[in-house]
């Protein structure tokens, strides 16, 4: 088991187990020596052969090994000895309480119950046989027997619990990373933007400006001394403005090449979406201007949302829409699938590692200042609307 703040009580758990059952075998030897009998050569003999086979177990009862084949054989032998030294000697008896809890850790909490009771009727009948019926060798087991149930199924709920808490830390850890990524990418994005925007609005725009007043020079006198200097110089014009087009391309972000947000989705629906079988109808208007991080985020936000279509909804259809309404933006991602309750989904959000992608859309909204719409049914497909209001000026 992985190291967690419960490990320290498992392994006392574990480490007071063992203590006891070599405790009470060393004081079936010491009885057998102590007061000797026929059978008490054969008491110590299958008391340390028993020991031993315990033993075994430390290896065999390892996380990795835990509840395989060789467990239960070990498990197995180990109940047949104590039957056997039950049989020769009634303070072996004892020893089924140690038992208890190896029988609900590898049983389960169904078979080893039932394990429990059976070894509790053994050491009840071999008590009796030996020593005559009596209201403590029946009452003893009986206790014995049920605060083990309630000690193992104990420790079974906080080893349930560890294993909950560690997988709640590694999905937050991996969250963390995933945010971090997320948003060193949006970073990244944002201030490639802004490269973009300032090299077109300023060093773009000016060779533009020199090529067409140089043209227009060579044109109104196209005979004058030095023609071929102007000529020469609005051709170095056009080939840097080309170059600074090509920077602009480059900084802006691969799925936004064209310039549109349209386009982008498209693109997507014709390649990447249509090859997984999803037939994605794509519903915005090429007029629309919107600034290249608000840009980014929508179509971020839209390959989320068709990534769980694919992945869960086993829809065929869907559409995305983008609409502008005076100041306020919709994007629509709606599918013909299977559909969900979306107030449990909203609950399971924190505890699933596989809602992950609509926690970030979520979030990624949120940092947006909009909001989040889902309308989903099962069986009558999902909706998802996220509304922004366009920054100033629009």
């Amino acid at each position: 088991m992985a190291h967690t703040a419960l490990t320290p009580v498992f392994v006392g758990l574990r480490t007071g187990l063992h203590a006891l059952f070599v405790g009470l075998s060393v004081l079936v030897v010491v009885r057998a020596l102590v007061a000797p009998t026929d059978a008490s050569v054969t008491v110590i003999v299958m008391t340390v052969l028993l020991v031993v086979t315990y033993a075994l177990g430390a290896v065999l009862a390892r996380p990795a090994r835990a509840r395989g084949p060789l467990s239960f054989v070990w498990l197995a032998l180990l109940t047949i000895e104590w039957v056997v030294l039950v049989w020769v000697s009634p303070d072996a008896a004892y020893l089924v309480f140690p038992l208890f809890f190896l029988y609900l850790h590898l049983l389960g909490r169904g078979w080893g119950s039932l394990a429990v009771l059976v070894s509790t009727v053994v050491a009840i009948c071999a008590l009796g046989l030996h020593s005559g019926w009596t209201v403590g060798g029946v009452v003893g087991p009986l206790v014995g027997a049920g605060v083990a149930l309630l000690i193992g199924l104990g420790y079974q709920s906080l080893a349930r619990e560890a294993r909950q808490r560690e997988a709640l830390v590694a999905e937050l850890l991996a969250t963390q990373g995933l945010l971090a990524a997320t948003e060193h990418e949006s970073g990244v994005l944002a201030e490639r933007a802004r490269l973009a925007r300032e090299i077109h609005d300023t060093l773009a725009q000016g060779l533009s400006s020199i090529q067409m007043l140089l043209h227009a020079a060579e044109r109104a006198d196209p005979g004058r001394p030095g023609i071929e200097h102007i000529r020469l110089a609005r051709e170095t014009a056009a080939a840097n403005l080309a170059e600074a087009r090509r920077f602009i391309r480059e900084l802006t972000p691969p799925q936004l090449d064209d310039q549109t947000l349209g386009g982008a989705l498209r693109r997507l629906a014709r390649t990447q979406w249509a090859t997984r079988g999803l037939d994605v109808q794509v519903r915005v208007s090429d007029t629309i201007t919107l600034p290249m991080h608000l840009q980014t985020a929508l179509l971020r936000i839209a390959q989320g949302a068709i990534a769980n279509v694919i992945q869960h909804a086993h829809a065929t259809a869907a559409t995305i829409e983008i609409a502008i309404v005076d100041d306020q933006l919709r994007l629509t991602v709606s599918d013909d699938g299977t559909g969900f309750d979306p107030r449990v989904a909203l609950q399971e959000m924190g505890d699933r590692s596989d809602s992950f992608g609509l926690r970030a859309t979520s979030e990624r909204v949120e940092q947006l200042g909009g909001t989040l719409a889902i309308d989903a049914a099962p069986g009558q497909g999902t909706t998802l609307a996220v509304d922004l209001r366009l920054p100033e000026p629009a």
